[in-house]
């Protein structure tokens, strides 16, 4: 399918989803089961739906707090975009200066275990504007480089050394309610239909599928521009002569730019080669690739997909079928085109799409981009970060975006933007969070992805223990078990 096909039969189907009894059906069960006939197969304190990023640390952060915690997952390991969607490296976790990592908590955790297992070289060590960064300078100073394979192996060994129980292959399917409380949820696993009750529920599905579910109020994108953000297939290649290549772009340095919300940056005269010779199809003017631990290895976020709605399957599946056609394209650049990639192979490509954005979730405050603009740090602050603003397909066209840096050296983000309005007993972290669509666009990442993981698993323990909502628990308990907990707050 080409790109220009895709375009025209793909939108955004809005917040579309099955009701419960045709889901039923479509299993294959009769349309009048009801709720009280599905096994009763999982009693737990704290239900985490979704095991990437924010998922896994908030399930580690409750079990160490001693709360019996089921992890699951619809797939078969841990990571989510970060190990089945490819998507690295970890971006930024210092300051906006570059001078203090301010990520800290389990993110650091994880890093320093992935560099033990020589599976993620530090942060400390990685540079703007160096080939680990695909030569971008704002916003990329500090990232950090990962073997997605080892990273599957440390999130499962952190989770089970804390005591998670982790329950892979099971897709959530509505949420068990008790008027506004929830009280658990109806999973899709091998075994059928299974219920798990749960005295607190963290929706980490990354598009925010529980809380909507529930009946939490919601937006789907930008309301104001009625559009998500493009989707990305990554893709990993190696056997690159990364010599010849990195002699390729250096001399290019000084012509990076950007024009109108249009990125011409890496390899953009390549681009333009293949451009002129009609086998370009792409919405990108240049290659964002970063190279990975292994000097021979890259990581290719280049593909674009627009109007994707990852909470509708056949919309979802066209973007599929699309990326893939879009990753054999640029396999064909590499060969042709560019230097050192003539014998470039194809590592894999992402099992699931880089989505980044779909539902935000309307919380008990609704976090603007502003207050990340101007470095606003909130009375009750669970994370500092300085992830810049990064809105892809915003402006200048398909091709463009808009990126902003921050005006101060960090930011702060709230607790209130975990907690959803009209429902108790749940937290919501992720991207799904209570934010308008550009602050999401900062903090959709996976380093602050993380550390909202862990303030969710922390408020979440702490309301469990003190038998209290979301909205009434202590923040000065969360500051201190957050701190406990080695996240760096000011």
């Amino acid at each position: 399918m080409k790109r220009r096909e895709f375009l025209k039969t793909a939108g955004i189907m809005g917040g579309m989803g099955l009701t419960a009894p045709s889901l039923l059906s479509s299993c294959g069960y009769d349309n009048t089961l009801k709720e009280s006939d599905i096994k009763d197969a999982y009693q737990t304190q704290l239900l985490v739906v979704g095991g990437g990023p924010s998922g896994v640390c908030a399930a580690i952060a409750a079990a160490r707090m001693g709360i019996k915690t089921l992890l699951v997952d619809s797939g078969n390991c841990l990571g989510g975009t970060g190990t089945k969607g490819l998507v690295g490296p970890f971006m930024t976790c210092y300051d906006a200066a570059g001078e203090k990592m301010i990520i800290k908590g389990l993110f650091e955790e994880v890093v320093n275990q992935l560099v033990e297992r020589g599976g993620a070289l530090h942060p400390k060590d990685i540079r703007q504007g160096t080939e680990f960064t695909a030569w971008i300078s704002s916003g990329h100073d500090h990232c950090t480089p990962f073997d997605p394979e080892i990273l599957k192996i440390v999130y499962e060994h952190m989770c089970l050394e804390a005591g998670v129980k982790i329950l892979y292959n099971a897709s959530f399917v509505k949420a068990v309610m008790s008027g506004r409380m929830i009280k658990g949820a109806i999973l899709l696993t091998p075994s059928g239909l299974e219920k798990v009750q749960a005295d607190w529920v963290i929706d980490a599905t990354g598009n925010g599928c529980v809380a909507a579910d529930a009946g939490a109020p919601y937006v789907f994108g930008d309301p104001e521009s009625k559009r998500v953000q493009p989707a990305s297939l990554f893709f990993r290649i190696n056997n690159v002569d990364t010599d010849r290549l990195v002699a390729d772009v250096v001399p290019h340095l000084p012509e990076f730019r950007r024009v109108n919300g249009v990125s011409y940056r890496c390899l953009h005269w390549r681009v333009a080669e293949a451009e002129a010779a009609g086998e370009w199809d792409l919405a990108r003017k240049s290659v964002n690739m970063f190279r990975s631990v292994e000097k021979d290895q890259w990581v290719i976020n280049c593909s674009r997909i627009h109007n994707v709605d990852p909470t509708n399957a056949e919309n979802l599946t066209a973007a599929e079928t699309e990326g893939r056609r879009q990753v054999q394209e640029l396999m064909n650049f590499f060969h042709k085109y560019v230097p050192g990639g003539e014998n470039a192979t194809l590592m894999g490509t992402g099992s699931i799409m880089g989505i980044r954005e779909s539902r935000h979730i309307l919380g008990d405050y609704i976090m603007p981009v502003q207050s990340l603009i101007d470095g606003i740090i909130p009375d009750d602050v669970v994370l500092l970060a300085a992830n810049s603003i990064d809105v892809h397909g915003a402006q200048g066209g398909p091709a463009g975006g808009l990126y902003m840096p921050i005006k101060k050296n960090m930011y702060g983000l709230p607790y209130r933007c975990l907690v959803p309005k009209d429902i108790e007993g749940l937290h919501i972290t992720g991207r799904c969070i209570s934010a308008d669509s550009a602050a999401a666009g900062a903090v959709r990442v996976m380093p602050p992805a993380m550390g909202l993981g862990q303030a969710s698993g922390i408020a979440a323990a702490l309301c469990i223990k003190n038998k209290t909502t979301a909205s009434k628990v202590d923040y000065t308990d969360i500051r201190k078990e957050l701190t406990k907990q080695n996240v760096y707050l000011i």
